[in-house]
């Protein structure tokens, strides 16, 4: 299979603190959906290069809207309108750290056309967790274990460094009462190793999803799409969306112990 087509594409609106244009990475497979990206604090769309050419080649395009939660109505602005461009296909809205909280506000608001989303690395207020990074070495270490991710975001307009320890004001709109008013499927993944946001107030608050599946990824930390784990994650997605398009929402690959049971059942 050749390599998606990455290709530009405006964003206003939105905000870009690195400078670097947003993209569309296209599949060069049959469409199965559009995934929109919002990332995660002082984060550009090249840190989700990895992510989105990993979708891409399962069939779906994908869109970046950088540090979502820098500007809320931009981002509302920019999702609506690249979810609205190719209705036919399923939906996705993908957030990671306060990507996450804008997902969730636009969700529960109703404000984008969006079937299904992705909660990822959600931040929450608890009690121990750390408060702004001290230097950009911390903030690698609370970000993620993987050594390629690490010179990604070590790069020229990558990511603003220190932004991590920013506090943004949306996220504490994220609330029970707020989350139960989300009526999409979500899928939820979070680090057990998420020093950040711990994974026990995260799973505690996500609970409330109406239509939720929500996974625990062992050792990962707060940038979830983009740790070590991260194929196996991006495997969950894929599997999470391929899953949706039955009316049952039924795995098509199970284990033997389960299946074979079950076809013996049919044929008597």
């Amino acid at each position: 299979m050749s390599a998606p087509d990455v290709r530009a594409v405006g964003e206003p609106g939105a905000p870009e603190p690195s400078g670097v244009t947003p993209f569309w990475v296209e599949p060069t497979a049959a469409l199965r959906g559009s995934v929109v990206v919002l990332a995660g604090r002082g984060e550009s769309a090249a840190v989700y290069e990895r992510l989105a050419n990993r979708l891409a080649f399962d069939g779906y395009r994908v869109a970046v809207i950088a540090d979502a939660s820098r500007g809320l109505p931009g981002a509302r602005h920019s999702a609506s309108a690249l979810l609205a461009e190719r209705p036919e296909l399923p939906r996705v809205l993908l957030g990671s750290d306060t990507g996450a909280s804008v997902a969730a506000v636009l969700l529960a608001e109703g404000a984008v056309p969006a079937d299904v989303a992705v909660l990822a690395g959600l931040p929450v207020d608890a009690p121990g967790a750390p408060g702004a990074p001290l230097d950009w070495d911390e903030e690698l270490e609370l970000r993620s274990a993987c050594p390629v991710h690490r010179g990604a975001l070590s790069r020229d307009g990558a990511v603003e460094h220190g932004a991590l320890g920013r506090s943004d004001a949306l996220t504490e709109r994220v609330d029970a009462g707020l989350l139960q008013r989300i009526a999409v499927p979500v899928l939820t993944v979070h680090g057990a190793a998420d020093a950040l946001s711990p994974v026990g107030a995260a799973t505690a608050l996500l609970e409330v999803l109406p239509d939720a599946e929500s996974y625990v990824v062992a050792g990962g930390r707060h940038d979830i799409l983009n740790d070590v784990t991260h194929r196996s994650v991006a495997a969950t997605i894929v599997l999470f969306l391929e899953r949706l398009r039955n009316p049952d929402r039924s795995r098509v690959v199970v284990p033997a112990a389960e299946a074979l049971p079950l076809a013996a059942g049919l044929v008597a």
